[in-house]
């Protein structure tokens, strides 16, 4: 569609048939240098995501040994807590 629209373009700005192919060869070249483009930091981005995923993979393993935070227990009484003063605030407003 963005090459049907160049070649429209391009006829209508110049009324030449040349300049719309040659224009039209251009859009179509610049088009596969972003698709590449596009491709490739892709391909960079999915590697940064992998190298972060094999560190939380090694985080995570440290934490099966026991190395939790000493108030996890108390964070999760506190949320629990929380949960059920909204349970009981939505109760109360239901008829």
């Amino acid at each position: 569609m963005v090459l049907c629209s160049t070649v429209l373009t391009a006829y209508f700005a110049s009324h030449s048939i040349g300049t719309a192919i040659v224009t039209t060869l251009a859009c179509s070249l610049l088009l596969q240098l972003a698709y590449f483009a596009s491709v490739l930091f892709l391909i960079w981005r999915s590697g940064c995501v992998s190298r972060a995923g094999q560190r939380a993979e090694h985080f995570g393993s440290c934490k099966d040994l026991g190395s939790q935070p000493p108030d996890h227990d108390e964070m999760t009484r506190e949320s629990a807590d929380l949960l059920q003063s909204q349970m009981l605030a939505i109760s109360l407003l239901l008829p």
